[in-house]
């Protein structure tokens, strides 16, 4: 099911835009905060995912070769529209994702986590996410954790 899009969809886009990080090479200072994040939860995959129009671009990856995907398959689209963190315990369970591609197919996406990545200006721009290919569950303080992982990420696309 494709998330919906945001009333402030142009704005949104437009705010992204001028991050000018879009399609820009892996950088350290990103891979850090997936790693971390990977490591924390205990996740095979960590993302730092950016929505654009047509695709949800990663900006860093952990565990998974893909660099975009389709905004039609994303799971981060539904953060972006809500901007509130979603969690997803058993894709499997879940009306809006048992048929989507990434759960049907490869990576076979069983558990989804995202924070939302929210600029001062309120444009939602993506989500630190981290995926599972097994059910699972978090905890408040497990929110709190991947929160604070999602602000630092933020200061790091602000720099």
């Amino acid at each position: 099911m494709r998330a919906t899009i945001p009333d402030d969809e142009e704005r949104r886009i437009a705010s992204l835009r001028k991050l000018r990080i879009l399609d820009t090479e892996p950088e350290e200072k990103f891979d850090r905060v997936t790693r971390l994040a990977a490591a924390l939860f205990d996740v095979p995959m960590a993302l730092i995912s950016l929505v654009d129009e047509d695709r949800q671009w990663f900006k860093s990856c952990v565990g998974l070769s893909a660099k975009e995907t389709s905004r039609d398959a994303s799971f981060c689209a539904h953060v972006v529209y809500s901007q509130t963190p979603m969690i997803v315990a058993d894709t499997f369970q879940d009306i809006r994702f048992a048929d989507n591609p990434l759960v049907i197919n490869e990576p076979r996406i069983r558990f989804y986590a995202g924070y939302p990545l929210i600029l001062n200006d309120g444009s939602c721009i993506g989500t630190l996410c981290l995926l599972d290919t097994r059910p699972r569950s978090l905890r408040g303080s497990d929110i709190e954790r991947l929160h604070d992982l999602a602000d630092i990420a933020l200061q790091q696309l602000a720099a």
